[in-house]
């Protein structure tokens, strides 16, 4: 992603917060594709580190976005039994890029902007819940935002996405 093109999908996301009196900060690194690679800049950034899972049934009609902690392993079997799928699988860029107008490497739940007809389906690690601080990637990964757990759940209930607690382990 370009530079401009980059900082506006930042100014996107801070400026939603904003709207919605979320308090967050906001650091900057170089780009990261993993959690591996992400780790070392994430060293003096407070909070549970997240990773997000953007994932397809089947036959390709239900679309999740998985919210886990950074260093959880998702079984997806697991998820796809407990979700009541036939078979899930990460979706494509194409897919990723159409329904959150996301990129590989910047998947976020800030991407749920973009989801107008709610097509996304959410679901949110239960490891989360006692987490105080989240931090997400706003959209682009040359940046870490970091908010409290609280004001990531009023960020998903204004944009009326039901919160949907389950257990990944």
């Amino acid at each position: 992603m370009e530079a401009d093109s980059a900082e506006e999908a930042i100014r996107e996301v801070i400026q939603y917060l904003d709207n919605l009196n979320i308090t967050y900060t906001l650091h900057h690194h170089p780009p990261v594709y993993t959690v591996a690679e992400a780790e070392k800049f994430w060293k003096n950034i407070p909070g549970a580190h997240c990773k997000n899972l953007f994932l397809r049934n089947k036959k390709g009609n239900r679309h999740y976005l998985v919210i886990a902690l950074g260093q959880r392993r998702v079984d997806l079997k697991k998820l796809t039994r407990r979700l009541g799928e036939d078979r899930l699988s990460f979706a494509s860029p194409k897919r990723l890029q159409r329904f959150l107008g996301l990129s590989p490497g910047a998947v976020s739940p800030f991407g749920l902007l973009h989801d107008q007809a709610h097509e996304v389906r959410v679901v949110v690690d239960e490891g989360l819940k006692e987490a105080e601080y989240l931090s997400f990637h706003p959209n682009v990964n040359t940046a870490t935002l970091t908010l409290t757990r609280s004001d990531f759940e009023k960020f998903l209930n204004h944009l009326h996405y039901p919160l949907n607690y389950i257990s990944l382990e």
